[in-house]
């Protein structure tokens, strides 16, 4: 064990990392022979202890690829849907060179800060295309409000009483759910007859079944989560953050 100790000994923190495993496994080892190898290891991760913290580091690296990789493989499947299904809310530049998509719920605290970004977006960015997408996680309030939504949707083909309300519910305190909802909707001057008809549309529940099929392909499980270009950003990254993301849609660097 002469030779095998002297490897474990020069090796590398990341090819002990990756290496270990396979030549354990690679070798047929006695008894006494592992026992000696798994305390070589040891004493030499006594001695370096490091050496985890560039197993994590590694570890981490390969999963955000994969998730990443998922991501890619989720927008190029279903971009149909994402980007242009009549499901969605489009406002912003309808022509816009960027489409710029939100999954959002409405009791969501980071997405009441992450509608200012987006509204500064729009305000800045003429080009930018902006989708929005109810997505309820956060209890059956959140169900109510978003089926609320989805029934301002259907009267609203232009977006612009769906933004007022979007605003509006999105913004005020306490928590969001049927009441609310419609208590926005009626001071965005939405009639407020036929969105009790269109509540008990199957249009509602197809909407946010829709939603939840799309979030769940591409692992989606908070909000606000985006898809920009064929990326997918996850979280309430800041104006700054999405302004990147845009510029990389649109030229392929982090400022055009």
């Amino acid at each position: 064990m002469t030779l095998l100790r002297s490897a474990v000994g020069t090796l590398t923190a990341a090819a002990l990392a990756m290496g270990v495993t396979q030549l354990a496994r690679a070798q047929s080892f006695t008894d006494a022979q592992r026992g000696e190898l798994e305390q070589i290891i040891k004493s030499y991760l006594i001695a370096h202890p490091e050496v985890l913290e560039d197993m994590t580091a590694e570890l981490t690296k390969r999963q955000q690829a994969a998730e990443a990789e998922k991501h890619r493989v989720a927008v190029k499947q279903d971009g149909e849907t994402i980007f242009n299904s009549p499901r969605g809310v489009t406002v912003g530049n309808r022509q816009g060179d960027v489409t710029f998509v939100e999954f959002f719920d409405y009791n969501c605290g980071y997405c009441k800060r992450a509608m200012t970004d987006m509204l500064d977006l729009m305000k800045s960015d003429p080009k930018l295309r902006v989708v929005l997408k109810e997505f309820p996680v956060l209890g059956p309030g959140s169900v109510e409000a978003a089926q609320v939504a989805v029934a301002v949707r259907m009267q609203d083909p232009s977006g612009a009483k769906y933004l007022d309300f979007h605003q509006r519910l999105l913004s005020g305190r306490g928590q969001a759910d049927k009441a609310r909802a419609l208590a926005a909707a009626k001071e965005a001057g939405l009639d407020m007859a036929r969105l009790e008809k269109d509540l008990a549309s199957p249009e509602v529940k197809a909407t946010l079944e829709e939603n939840f099929k799309l979030a769940e392909d591409m692992g989606l499980n908070g909000t606000p989560s985006y898809v920009i270009g064929d990326q997918v950003v996850v979280g309430a990254v800041g104006l700054e953050g999405l302004t990147r993301k845009i510029s990389e849609a649109r030229c392929g660097k982090a400022a055009c």
